[in-house]
């Protein structure tokens, strides 16, 4: 059968009726994929796989929380959806907002969003605003004028959202026969890594799994409220999609953590940015820098023996690596090399770079 998006396969775990008209882009089925070569010099009998995100239709996880939201939205007969964005959400808001025929505002700080996911809510057809602010100002802002206007909030304060989010977890489980025994994510607003484990713990209640994991999240050093256990006023990092300092699902990620057993920890944008080009470099795969973070914190954790042995491990890649190529171009462009359109010239480059 033709696959027609996560709402239909799993519509019974949604609660959406028969007669709801579903709003889709045939998000979700995104691969799962072992990690052969970035993880080869670890001497660990540890199976890595990355659950690639950036392959769903706007380029990121918020599709999966985005058909649900505004299909809800629609059910309820709402003409217009509204979301503060660092980027992926308004992007994912746009499009399914433009696919189901109705309005879409979108508030962003000003000069705080990559090209491509500005973009992406241009092209269709997001209102968009730009607020002297950041995430957690515009935030605050779509809070109040939703109790004034006739909008939906599509932020993942729709609990909604969480809902489509956690068939990630559904599909983990089926690809691999069990649930891993560790899963490693970039962590901003929160929101996923309490979706995945509402999902993961789903399974484990219907039997179709007989473990969950440790939640293992992950943030940027300038941008990590969970790991200093205070808000952080004015987040900076490279990573975009994580500069968060008040995050909106904070209980129910510490809850997370907390019933898991897993821990948070941060790591810098220079670490963030390398294991950006160790992935794509070495493995094929290109995520946007936030993602990347899941990697770097399984790495470390299993150089330092936080993770065990035999263990199979899943990092999240929340984001596909267009969604930023200006830090592409500022920080990966090494490999360039000028030469005069001559045989001789194009072969000696070759030969000096084997």
């Amino acid at each position: 059968m033709m696959y027609t998006g996560l709402i239909e396969k799993y519509r019974n775990k949604l609660g959406i009726s028969k007669d709801t008209k579903i709003i889709s882009l045939g998000e979700g089925n995104t691969p799962l994929i072992k990690l052969n070569n970035s993880i080869k010099d670890i001497n660990k009998k540890i199976d890595v796989y990355i659950k690639y995100e950036g392959l769903n239709p706007t380029g990121s996880f918020k599709d999966r929380g985005m058909t649900m939201a505004v299909t809800k939205a629609v059910e309820t007969g709402s003409k217009a959806i509204i979301c503060a964005s660092t980027g992926n959400t308004s992007a994912s808001a746009a499009a399914y907002a433009a696919r189901a025929g109705i309005k879409c505002f979108v508030l962003i700080p000003e000069g705080k969003i990559t090209i491509g996911k500005m973009s992406q809510a241009m092209i269709h057809g997001a209102t968009i605003m730009q607020i002297n602010g950041n995430f957690d100002d515009g935030m605050r802002m779509v809070k109040e004028v939703a109790e004034k206007a006739k909008v939906s909030i599509v932020n993942s304060i729709n609990p909604y959202r969480l809902q489509g989010q956690k068939t990630a977890a559904f599909e983990i489980i089926e690809e691999l026969g069990c649930s891993p025994d560790y899963h490693a994510l970039p962590v901003g607003n929160a929101g996923n890594i309490s979706a995945y484990w509402m999902g993961y713990s789903e399974y484990y209640k219907d039997n179709k799994t007989d473990k969950k994991p440790k939640m293992l999240g992950y943030q940027a050093s300038g941008s990590a409220p969970f790991v200093s256990g205070e808000i952080i006023k004015n987040p900076e990092t490279i990573a975009t999609a994580i500069r968060i300092g008040n995050p909106q699902s904070w209980d129910l990620a510490q809850k997370t953590k907390k019933q898991s057993n897993g821990w948070f920890d941060s790591f810098s944008d220079q670490e963030i940015i390398n294991i950006q080009k160790v992935l794509a470099k070495e493995e094929g795969i290109f995520c946007e820098p936030s993602s990347a973070i899941s990697l770097a914190g399984v790495i470390k954790d299993i150089q330092n023996n936080k993770i065990a042995d035999n263990s199979k491990v899943v990092c999240t890649l929340t984001g596909h690596g267009l969604k930023d190529p200006d830090t592409v171009i500022k920080y990966h462009n090494k490999n360039m090399i000028k030469v005069n359109p001559i045989a001789q010239e194009v072969k000696q480059a070759i030969l000096n770079n084997m």
